[in-house]
């Protein structure tokens, strides 16, 4: 690539902000964040779709960070959890694996929130979150999805290639 001097000009990846996929907090000081970093392994195919990001949690009893990686059938899960949670249901992400995130809905819209990674900690919080938060965190999901999309396509088991839509 030349610039418009005419001299090679180098091409700089940049790494998108921090976006929270979840952010769940209430007016007695109890959150919960899932805060999307960016990539696992950019330009990696095997890697490429997997996202980094951190848990949040604090209350008054706890205050930790937590890394986990989300695969886009993490982000799938959620969009379909969230669209059918409603009072006596749960919401949730990783349960099958390592640190796990569940979200019951109770009446009155009070959530418990359940975080729980094996080697470290079991916490549950008690988060009542603002009126419209499920729509809120739709549009933070297609927030994640734009910032991130799926580039990687798995043709056969294990075989993996660059999605044709994919923007380079």
């Amino acid at each position: 690539m030349r610039s418009s001097n005419g001299k090679k000009a180098s091409v700089v990846m940049t790494e998108s902000a921090p976006a929270d996929l979840i952010h769940l907090a209430d007016a007695d000081g109890n959150r919960c964040i899932v805060r999307v970093t960016g990539r696992l392994q950019p330009g990696v195919l095997t890697g490429h779709d997997i996202l980094r990001a951190d848990v949040l949690v604090s209350a008054s009893f706890i205050d930790a960070r937590l890394n986990v990686h989300l695969f886009q059938r993490d982000l799938d899960a959620w969009q379909r959890d969230l669209s059918d949670l409603a009072p006596g249901r749960q919401a949730g992400m990783g349960e099958d694996r390592g640190l796990s995130l569940v979200l019951h809905m109770h009446e009155g819209g009070r959530l418990s929130v359940t975080v729980e990674d094996p080697d470290r900690l079991t916490a549950l919080l008690a988060i009542c979150p603002e009126e419209g938060w499920v729509n809120d965190h739709q549009e933070r999901l297609e927030q994640v999805r734009q910032t991130w999309p799926s580039e990687v396509v798995e043709t056969a088991p294990m075989v993996y290639e660059w999605s044709p839509s994919r923007k380079r």
